[in-house]
């Protein structure tokens, strides 16, 4: 197993690492609207916590060598299903050819108050 870490997403709130690699696959941690600048939540509502936890993931996946053409599947955990339709768009705009497998969920709460947190796992193709 490898550690994977960047400094341009945020750092674990916990004892976990931001994606481990493993033989293929690279398992990336849950990421909320956290900027890795200020290591603090961004401003704003679901339109800007979503964009945040994609670009922070697009950096793990790119620290990792990969891009979000890599994405296997996704899990989205959402505070409120009724934001689908936002995040559903803004997800696609990183996903434009390539459609991951993805589960949605509506959960009733998220580290440091977030409306959303995205996990990914990601294949390394040869």
């Amino acid at each position: 197993m490898q550690r994977i870490e960047t400094d341009k997403a945020p750092k674990a709130i916990g004892p976990y690492s931001q994606a481990i690699k493993y033989e293929s696959f690279v398992f990336i941690s849950g990421q909320i609207a956290i900027d890795p600048k200020t290591q603090e939540m961004v401003k704003g509502g679901i339109e800007e916590q979503t964009k945040q936890v994609m670009e922070n993931i697009g950096a793990i996946l790119k620290e990792a060598g990969l891009s979000f053409d890599n994405v296997i599947k996704t899990t989205i955990y959402l505070k409120n299903l009724s934001d689908f339709e936002i995040v559903n768009k803004i997800y696609g705009e990183y996903f434009k050819e390539h459609k991951p497998a993805r589960a949605t969920v509506e959960v009733s709460n998220l580290p440091k108050g977030a409306l959303i947190e995205i996990e990914v796992i990601a294949g390394i193709m040869d």
